[in-house]
């Protein structure tokens, strides 16, 4: 793959540490916050994240890198022990449930080594690695199943479901059923969705 010196992201630089920093102390608070304390909890998550809709749930513990990249809609649940690795925005639809144990890397590293690494890192004052991220976007009604890996530049498209541990290297359509390593659709249901939605139209309960 072919880089551009504005691909790569500088992670360890004072105003990075100091947002990843304040991540952690909120995310440690929010781990500690009564369950039951559902005003402070929902004042972490509005100061942690860049958007927070309505009816959102995100259990404990919850894991990202600088918060405010994440960015999620109405009627949300983000289960037990789910990672966002947010060097750029994850964007989280409606109606989206996702399972324990999920993660999200929009970051990456380069495969071939002299690529990755950085000899004269020490004498630049930088890491000794180059990172580069794209961002993740789950769009409206999907199901993401546990522990499911979804990788840097991917799309979940509307009402899709990822089946459980599976590992989403490249985006995936609307309306699909896709699951494995790497992730491939196995089944789509437009048809079913497009039927469904003129029986509600004309008044019927499905």
């Amino acid at each position: 793959m072919y880089y551009e010196a504005s691909d790569f992201l500088e992670t360890a630089d004072e105003e990075t540490l100091r947002v990843i920093t304040r991540a952690r102390e909120l995310t440690r608070e929010y781990y500690f916050t009564d369950c039951s304390d559902t005003k402070r909890k929902n004042e972490i998550l509005k100061e942690l994240l860049g958007a927070v809709g309505k009816n959102v749930s995100v259990d404990v513990p919850f894991h990202c890198d600088h918060g405010k990249n994440i960015f999620l809609g109405d009627n949300i649940i983000i289960n037990m022990n789910c990672t966002f690795v947010d060097n750029q925005p994850i964007r989280i639809g409606s109606q989206v449930m996702i399972a324990s144990n999920v993660q999200f890397y929009t970051s990456s590293h380069p495969v071939l080594p002299q690529e990755r690494l950085v000899l004269d890192w020490e004498e630049t004052g930088t890491t000794f690695f180059r990172t580069y991220a794209r961002p993740i976007e789950v769009q409206d009604n999907v199901w993401i199943g546990g522990g499911s890996i979804i990788l840097a530049g991917v799309t979940i498209g509307k009402n899709s479901v990822i089946g459980a541990g599976s590992v989403v290297t490249k985006s995936i359509p609307a309306n699909c059923v896709a699951v494995g390593n790497p992730c491939k659709v196995i089944r789509c249901f437009a048809d079913e969705v497009e039927k469904h939605n003129e029986i509600s139209e004309r008044g019927f309960v499905v």
